[in-house]
């Protein structure tokens, strides 16, 4: 199942017992920087995130994927620090680096013995003001975007899909434009849009650090007083809305690329969370997602690819907490000798079952009681209890509102997820990409598409 409320179907609606009001702790800096702990002694271990509210939807036309080309860049040099020394300190430390780019926000992060996150806070924060912009550098570094494009998306014909459906959903929304970016802009990308990035959503009233692990809040946040707080605050560029307009009438795209099979890829736009109180479209739309492709047992799983057969793969994924247009995905690659009309077929019917007949309590129980055993199990990784924090902020949902947004998973019932099914899957919000697949022959070498990351 791809993830729905990214990523709360097994973060922060996977919930057990309730944290402490205490802990995590947070504090704000004059600066405007929020630094957000959760304690966590039970490894000698700390991670550190920071996380800018700047990502691919920021982006203009004709510029797409500078957001992620920065993110590269960032592992170069500052005016404190020699071009591949940031890499190598964690290194030396006993730790791992990387950094992740989305349509919302970009974020770094190191995971290191405790001891060592005070360097590594001296370093983020480095970087946060004194990065070094060179033009050999950029040039060399586009080249690595470039082929990192060609490997994820060109070279992948379901990757390619997804980018096709996403252009065709959106029209006026940053989100028709891929995070990677176009490769015509980036062939045409200079070192100068880069730098204009980083001056424009680098600052501190534009992040936040989270840290997670075997630290003393206190003690982080005199740290992040330190390290961050001599960083001025300046002016974002200001955000205007950009509303995708109403869509009427179904939408339709092919793609042709090399493939053994067939893919095809439906989505309706549905609508983000925004009130974590008050909503409760969200809610049922992520437990619908989880009920149609959330296990072995889901429907499928158990109705398409084990039992009628026209499925090879089905999936299911809503993303409700992000920051612009949300809609809920069905795709799948149709089985050795049915047809993409045959599998388009089969996943309408399975949404119009549930339109008619809703789901049984059954199946409300166990999409619950996955994500309580989520929770358990993401308590074990600091990473994962950093990752949660951060992404829910990222999207503007408070991380106190962790509990609530359980709460409310819990108490979805059948008769709701029946009557969101009826309401968004309709013909007039629906958006249609079909791979059609081309000969072998030509195709070139591929590797499994992912977030882009450094």
């Amino acid at each position: 199942m791809k993830p729905l409320l990214a990523p709360l179907v097994l973060l922060a609606f996977a919930v057990a017992p309730a944290p402490t009001l205490a802990n995590p702790f947070e504090t704000r800096l004059a600066n405007g920087l929020r630094v957000i702990v959760k304690e966590d002694p039970r490894a000698p271990t700390a991670v550190h995130m920071v996380w800018y509210r700047a990502g691919s939807m920021d982006e203009k036309d004709g510029t797409s994927g500078v957001a992620h080309a920065l993110e590269h860049l960032m592992f170069k040099g500052t005016r404190n620090l020699k071009s591949g020394e940031f890499n190598k300190r964690v290194a030396e430390a006993g730790g791992r680096d990387n950094a992740f780019t989305s349509r919302d926000y970009t974020a770094y992060f190191q995971i290191v013995p405790k001891g060592a996150l005070p360097e590594m806070m001296k370093l983020e924060a480095d970087r946060m003001a004194n990065l070094t912009l060179d033009a050999k550098e950029f040039a060399a570094e586009i080249k690595v975007v470039m082929e990192e494009r060609r490997l994820r998306t060109d070279d992948n014909p379901q990757a390619l899909v997804y980018e096709t459906l996403n252009s065709t959903m959106f029209q006026a929304h940053p989100y028709r434009r891929p995070i990677i970016g176009w490769m015509d802009d980036l062939e045409h990308m200079t070192w100068q849009d880069a730098r204009d990035w980083y001056r424009a959503w680098y600052a501190p009233n534009n992040a936040y650090v989270v840290v997670a692990g075997d630290v003393d809040h206190r003690e982080v946040f005199r740290l992040a007083q330190k390290y961050y707080g001599p960083h001025k605050a300046k002016p974002l560029p200001e955000r205007k809305p950009q509303n995708e307009p109403q869509q009427a009438g179904i939408r339709r795209v092919s793609v042709k690329a090399p493939a053994k099979l067939p893919y095809i890829a439906m989505s309706w736009k549905t609508p983000r969370l925004r009130d974590v109180q008050k909503d409760r479209d969200p809610y049922a739309l992520e437990v619908l997602a989880a009920v149609l492709d959330g296990h072995d047992a889901s429907r499928f799983a158990k109705n398409l690819v084990r039992g009628s057969k026209v499925a090879q793969s089905a999936g299911a994924g809503y993303d409700g907490t992000l920051r612009g247009e949300a809609s809920f995905t069905l795709d799948g690659q149709p089985a050795e000798g049915k047809t993409v009309a045959e599998l388009e077929a089969a996943l309408r019917a399975e949404i119009k079952r549930v339109q008619d007949e809703g789901v049984s309590p059954e199946e409300l129980a166990r999409v619950k009681t996955q994500s309580i055993a989520a929770q358990i199990y993401k308590r074990d990784s600091l990473m994962a209890q950093a990752m949660e924090i951060g992404s829910l902020e990222a999207a503007g949902v408070s991380w106190r509102d962790i509990d609530v947004l359980l709460e409310k998973l819990k108490s979805v019932s059948s008769d709701e997820v029946q009557a969101v099914a009826k309401k968004y899957f309709t013909d007039d919000t629906l958006s249609i990409a079909v791979l059609d697949p081309q000969p072998l022959e030509n195709d070139k070498h591929k590797k499994p598409s992912g977030a882009v990351r450094h």
